[in-house]
């Protein structure tokens, strides 16, 4: 039935893509980032995760084979880019551009923050694609189920932008002492997950 496919698409995506559980990476990414543009980086990050989980229950199966591209290897690479964010996170480097005054850096960073890593991997990820292509092959392609899945998506990208946007005021609570322990520990635990996203992707790699 399509309200159960429904159930359990909402399920098995807010618990893999776990919104309220990415307030704090955002947070930490967007540390030092003016409001306005925080928004607007929710914004775009949340439109290029929901057309990415949106590609991959339409097509995401069949590129894949098409490309010859492995979800494990997909996994090693994201691991890999995500521990380099978690290194300028720990550093305090991530902001910090020599020849470019503040608001040029915060300008050209919209574009790569959305982008990476808030939209790929911590919204849209090996987890969430995974569970995407998985719940695709589920509904079978049929209209019904596959428009299910569509609104599913949406449903969970909406929520993960409501969340983003209520990060200001954590923000704010936690003041710029708290925004400074927490982007550093933060980056530790990017770190960690980057290492064990490598980790499982060499797994199912030689497991394979």
């Amino acid at each position: 039935m399509p309200f159960e496919f429904l159930i359990s698409a909402l399920v098995t995506l807010l618990v893999v893509v776990d919104p309220v559980g990415l307030v704090p990476t955002f947070l930490g990414v967007t540390d030092g980032v003016s409001q306005k543009f925080r928004r607007q980086i929710a914004l775009r990050a949340s439109l290029i995760a929901g057309a990415i989980l949106i590609g991959t229950a339409l097509f995401g199966d069949s590129l894949l084979r098409g490309l010859g591209i492995s979800l494990p290897a997909f996994r090693i690479a994201g691991g890999l880019l995500l521990f380099v964010v978690a290194y300028e996170m720990v550093m305090g480097l991530r902001l910090k551009h020599a020849t470019q005054d503040a608001e040029q850096a915060a300008e050209e960073h919209l574009h790569n923050m959305a982008a990476f890593p808030l939209a790929i991997p911590m919204m849209a990820g090996p987890g969430a694609i995974t569970a995407t292509i998985l719940l695709a092959g589920q509904a079978n392609y049929r209209p019904e189920w596959l428009a299910v899945l569509l609104v599913t998506v949406a449903v969970v990208v909406a929520i993960c932008f409501i969340c983003f946007c209520a990060a200001d005021r954590i923000g704010k609570l936690l003041g710029v002492t708290g925004n400074i322990v927490l982007s550093r520990l933060l980056g530790v635990i990017l770190a960690s997950l980057a290492v064990q996203y490598v980790i499982d992707g060499v797994r199912a790699a030689f497991g394979s």
